[in-house]
């Protein structure tokens, strides 16, 4: 059994991931040689048995990690304000703001009398047309505050979340 936060859990597969894909690497450019029939091959240095073995060894490590990790995001409560939420369901609802921050975003930057386009030289149309919005603007530069705010108190709380709080990972 080992210890370890978030963090150094992600540190830890990205590294694994890094060492898969030297050996795949290996793999590809060494499990095959090219040779003229009249020369003396340069045969590589591979053994199959070792690097499928490698691989297999390196996805089972990867495997337990990320178990251990979405069991600790589905279990492990992270105070954000003046609630809990599971590290999964802060990670559902960030996105679910963050999109929410987008259209607030847009909204917010809308002028509250705009020219609407013509319509090209074929319109028939020759007095101009405007393009109000429909919304208080202060409403919505304050929902966006808000939500902004959220995001940012919810990632805090994340962060602290991945830097110090530890889970077994039986490796």
């Amino acid at each position: 059994m080992q210890k370890m936060t978030s963090a150094y859990a992600n540190k830890m597969l990205r590294s694994l991931e890094e060492d898969k894909n030297y050996w795949l690497k290996k793999e590809s450019e060494s499990s095959t040689y090219v040779a003229a029939v009249d020369e003396e091959p340069v045969i590589p240095d591979y053994d199959y048995a070792t690097v499928a073995a490698t691989i297999a060894e390196i996805d089972a490590k990867m495997a337990i990690i990320k178990h251990a990790l979405n069991l600790a995001n589905a279990t492990a409560k992270v105070p954000v304000g003046d609630t809990e939420m599971s590290v999964d369901t802060i990670l559902v609802k960030m996105a679910q703001l963050n999109r929410r921050k987008a259209v607030l975003d847009y909204m917010r930057k809308q002028l509250p009398k705009s020219r609407a386009s013509q319509g090209g030289y074929l319109s028939r149309s020759t007095s101009p047309e405007y393009r109000y919005i429909n919304y208080d603007l202060d409403i919505v530069k304050k929902d966006y505050e808000q939500v902004a705010k959220e995001i940012m108190d919810m990632q805090m709380a994340l962060d602290m979340h991945n830097q110090t709080i530890q889970f077994d990972v039986d490796l």
